[in-house]
């Protein structure tokens, strides 16, 4: 057995068995291996940010990590935006990196580099294996940092000559880490507040805390105390739709933001941060809470945010009797022309139980929160890094990790350029994905941005650097060549129809959302 062998079934002994794989000359051996070796699942995309952020999908919704397979450093380099994304939203990752035999390095051949420090500040834990002995045990000790709580992205750099030497055997994990409680005295102290000022206080929740039982927690607590409960403006995962406790989230644009957050004396932080604006603006605040507003940290990421949300209900004597039910809006089949409105409308109609929406819609998309409240039960995912391009590679993680659950990709036209290799992936696996791209022929949360920091007006050779147009882009013939069936929409009615198609079959598709 090789050290590349021993790693590949060390992996699959711990429970790791899917590779999403961009590989190179350096990573032949560990192919080979993920050819003999059976139990792993091998994921080819044609960019590492497609792998990289697929395997942050895959996290998302599964909670267990896959593995990725990159050449050397710059085929790092190439999925690290989408390794900034899944470190922001807590996602637990594999990175396996080829690297040149040990005595090449010297050498420094074209494609040398720190590998380890391209790594590290997207990556947890790092370690490159010495020898082809050390080469399983240093598996099994980044399995363990990537299931560890909070879960960690884990990089380890496999020399080639490691890969290809005679290696130990396969490694044993120890038991998993045992995931931290919560404390007690922390509960303590956010029941006082809500006791005592409860109207002014907000319960901010984020990670856990907004599946479908720490909703319930939270609606029986805001029933109780008075409080309100939102969310950040971005978040990895929430349940949301029909029967389900809906809640706002801080609005993106500050002057928004700050309006309602105005009135708050008092923010208790589940596994959420301190509210801040996404960029820095001349003249305007960089935190959002008002000032003289005190903050209480409940729960960090990776504690039980679940139980401390049960605890605090159970401090509070509040139960599902105080609850009062939401008033949902009706669905509505829209008709007409295509407008933020009737968008908003089409999607939420077309939701279909058990859905997973992927939202990169960014400006068109800001106003499909509130429409969709009264949609199908679904879950809800966003970019929480910010680095664009993150959408239709968490698609394909997303639907491996739940095949029996439709997803629907929202991205608009300059984000999906980013990663368009990622249809090419889908078409290839079969998978169950819309992609839904909104083309309105502009970086129109860059137009915006412009205005926001106070840049001017933008002239000719400005706007030539925010415009997607000279030549228009085709997506439905873009999928098309990738594999991918798609059609262009131009009005609601059309769109109606195309979501109702896509629903009734399986399979990739692509709508194209010409506004």
């Amino acid at each position: 057995m090789n050290g590349a062998e021993s790693l590949v079934r060390t992996l699959v002994n711990g429970g790791v068995n899917l590779c999403f794989a961009n590989p190179g000359t350096s990573e032949m051996h560990f192919v080979a291996a993920l050819d003999r070796v059976p139990g792993m699942r091998c994921v080819p995309g044609l960019f590492e940010g497609v792998v990289t952020g697929a395997a942050d999908g895959y996290f998302r919704m599964k909670g267990t990590p896959a593995s990725t397979l990159l050449h050397l450093g710059p085929g790092l380099a190439n999925g690290l935006a989408n390794l900034h994304n899944a470190k922001k939203a807590h996602s637990g990752i594999i990175n396996i990196v080829g690297q040149h035999a040990g005595y090449h390095i010297g050498y420094n051949a074209p494609l040398t580099s720190d590998i380890e420090g391209l790594a590290r500040p997207m990556s947890s834990w790092v370690r490159t294996s010495p020898d082809a002995r050390s080469v399983a045990k240093d598996g099994a000790a980044a399995i363990a940092a990537a299931r560890s709580s909070p879960a960690q992205i884990a990089t380890l750099i496999l020399p080639a000559d490691t890969a290809w030497n005679e290696a130990a055997g396969i490694a044993e994990l120890g038991p998993d880490q045992q995931r931290p409680s919560y404390s007690p005295q922390a509960v303590e102290t956010a029941a006082r507040i809500l006791r005592s000022d409860g109207e002014r206080t907000l319960l901010l929740i984020t990670g856990s805390a907004l599946t479908e039982q720490g909703l319930l927690m939270a609606e029986r607590v805001a029933a109780k105390s008075g409080c309100t409960v939102m969310g950040p403006t971005f978040r990895p995962r929430m349940a949301r739709g029909r029967g389900r406790f809906s809640i706002e989230r801080i609005p993106y644009v500050i002057e928004q933001a700050l309006s309602t957050l105005q009135k708050f004396r008092h923010i208790v932080l589940v596994e959420a941060d301190d509210p801040v604006a996404f960029f820095a603006y001349p003249n305007k605040p960089s935190l959002l809470k008002p000032e003289g507003c005190n903050v209480h940290r409940m729960t960090a990421w990776g504690e039980n945010s679940i139980a401390a949300l049960e605890a605090l209900a159970s401090v509070l004597h509040a139960s599902a009797k105080d609850i009062k039910r939401q008033t949902q809006q009706e669905l509505v089949k829209p008709t007409g022309p295509l407008n933020h409105t009737t968008i908003a409308q089409a999607i939420a109609y077309a939701i279909p139980e058990n859905a997973i929406v992927i939202d990169e819609s960014i400006s068109t998309g800001r106003g499909f929160f509130s429409a969709t409240t009264a949609a199908a039960p679904h879950d809800w995912l966003q970019n929480m890094g910010g680095s664009i391009g993150f959408s239709t590679p968490l698609s394909i993680g997303a639907a491996i990790g739940c095949p029996d659950r439709k997803v629907f990709c929202m991205v608009g036209d300059g984000s999906a350029m980013y990663t368009i290799q990622s249809l090419w992936t889908q078409a290839r696996e079969g998978l169950d994905v819309v992609t839904i791209v909104f083309a309105n022929r502009i970086y129109q949360i860059l137009r915006g941005e412009f205005d926001g920091v106070g840049a001017g007006e933008p002239g000719q050779r400005a706007l030539d650097m925010l415009k997607i147009d000279r030549p228009t882009l085709d997506f439905v013939a873009l999928a098309r060549g990738m594999g991918v069936p798609g059609r262009a929409v131009r009005t609601a009615d059309e769109f109606n129809s195309a979501l109702a198609e896509a629903n009734a079959e399986s399979g990739p598709r692509l709508i194209e959302v010409q506004m």
